[in-house]
């Protein structure tokens, strides 16, 4: 890792052995989010990353001013939503959208601090297809490799700042 700014990312993930059951490394970035020139080195890299792999046009609302939709567990969005179950690596759980966040056809890139299993990021997916959405690429800061959930988002892109077994 010879890129500066992404050993000053990678500096600030903490890790907590057996949490939250025995046997799990939890990554937590809450370092990374309140120190500003970390979570700033954080966005510019991915936003690096988006302009490369897909011009100019794709960037996040940070970056260049443009909006930014939430996408949150089923029952915290007021107004008519759309929404989706999927499988966690504990459980079940819900994820929902406000059906008018966009345009059909409009181009997104779904963000999400870590990529474990898939699970998330594919119902986010799932709903942006609903709403007719094209998902250009999944980013997140961090991705536990040994789950394999990139393979799993296949064919949709992804690209994380950090791996982890």
């Amino acid at each position: 890792m010879a890129d500066p700014e992404l050993q000053l990312v990678a500096r600030r993930i903490r890790s907590f052995p057996d949490f939250p059951t025995p046997g799990v490394v939890f990554r937590d970035i809450s370092p990374l989010l309140k120190d500003p020139a970390s979570f700033r080195a954080a966005i510019g890299l991915m936003m690096g990353h988006l302009k490369a792999t897909h011009g100019a046009e794709s960037t996040t609302s940070q970056e260049l001013g443009l909006g930014c939709m939430l996408i949150r567990k089923r029952g915290k969005l007021p107004g008519p939503t759309v929404w989706v179950s999927y499988m966690l690596e504990y459980g079940k759980a819900d994820l929902e959208i406000q059906k008018d966040t966009l345009e059909p056809g409009q181009r997104v890139v779904v963000v999400d601090d870590l990529l474990a299993t898939r699970g998330t990021m594919h119902a986010a997916c799932e709903l942006l297809g609903r709403l007719q959405a094209k998902v250009l690429e999944c980013v997140s800061l961090v991705e536990l490799t040994s789950l394999k959930g990139r393979e799993k988002l296949a064919p949709v892109p992804f690209f994380s700042l950090l791996q982890y077994e």
